[in-house]
């Protein structure tokens, strides 16, 4: 085993790691706020394709990001129109979600399948940092994407944590009555987590087609959405806990396109399958730990709230 093909293996596991945290954190909010989402591989799929045709029409990787967050928060804001504000069953909505965006994704790209990037988020080059043995490469040659999901990961932290805007967004998962006795908007506060949750999920699709593989192809998104939404409970809602999951998970997609460089004869179709039996394996594990210690999750988790009848 060389130590290029190792130090490949951790920028890639870092690679993938931001881009489930992305998506994980987007889900997150929304779930603090009492939604729950199961659309983000369909939000996903759209920040990816938009992304992809944004930066072939208009060459600018910046532009192309932007126009697959606005495009997520859409996409998302349709989730909680439904669900916030007419009080739809919210697994549905999701469900429904990820079918039209991945339907969707597909019939927007198919004139861009197989054509070249228009525009690429290409690493960053951090001076004399970049050539540092294991950590420059590792960690300051990474895309820019990359550095987003770390900042955005602690902005999601001290928000949630220490403003009156992350206690009343905790508050209205809680207990969405208590939350509007107190003079703030549940309707408000949900949608807009919601519409955030989406663009982080954009901007994750947007990591897939202008950094890690700059191409559109149906499908591209491969279940990751699904993996973002059980990073959630793996990290029992708790952003530093999911971005340690995603890196654990980050580090499964990375062995399905560097193990070969390790002389590992293994079969690609169990590696492909990897993260999600990891996925299933954790679930078990928690939800056999939950009978014994109380819930983690938002009590208001997955509940419609009518003010009339509070």
């Amino acid at each position: 085993m060389s130590e290029a093909s190792l130090i490949g293996l951790f920028v890639a596991t870092v690679s993938f790691g931001a881009l489930l945290y992305l998506a994980a954190l987007g889900e997150l909010l929304a779930e603090k706020a009492g939604i729950l989402n199961l659309g983000v591989e369909g939000m996903m799929a759209i920040g990816a394709v938009t992304a992809f045709i944004a930066g072939v029409e208009l060459k600018n990787p910046w532009a192309a990001l932007a126009i697959a967050m606005a495009s997520g928060a859409a996409f998302a804001s349709v989730h909680g129109f439904f669900t916030v504000a007419l009080g739809a069953e919210q697994v549905v909505s999701g469900l429904s979600l990820t079918i039209l965006g991945l339907g969707l994704a597909a019939y927007l790209g198919k004139d861009y399948v197989g054509q070249p990037p228009g525009a690429e988020l290409v690493p960053v080059q951090w001076s004399g940092l970049s050539d540092l043995p294991w950590v420059g490469p590792i960690i300051f040659k990474q895309a820019p994407i990359v550095y987003f999901a770390l900042l955005m990961g602690i902005a999601v932290s001290l928000v949630l944590a220490n403003t009156r805007l992350g206690l009343a967004l905790r508050a209205a998962g809680e207990s969405a009555s208590s939350t509007d006795s107190a003079g703030h908007s549940v309707l408000g506060l949900r949608l807009g987590a919601v519409a955030a949750g989406g663009a982080l999920a954009g901007a994750s699709g947007a990591y897939l087609t202008l950094s890690i593989t700059p191409q559109w192809a149906e499908g591209l998104t491969a279940g990751r959405g699904w993996i973002a939404v059980a990073l959630v409970i793996f990290g029992a809602w708790r952003p530093g806990r999911v971005g340690w999951g995603a890196l654990l998970f980050g580090g499964t997609l990375a062995l399905k396109t560097r193990l070969q460089t390790f002389g590992v004869d293994f079969s690609p179709i169990i590696l492909s399958m990897l993260p999600y039996i990891l996925t299933l394996l954790i679930l078990l594990v928690i939800s056999v730990r939950s009978r014994k210690r109380p819930s983690p999750a938002p009590a208001g988790l997955g509940f419609a709230y009518r003010r009339e009848e509070r």
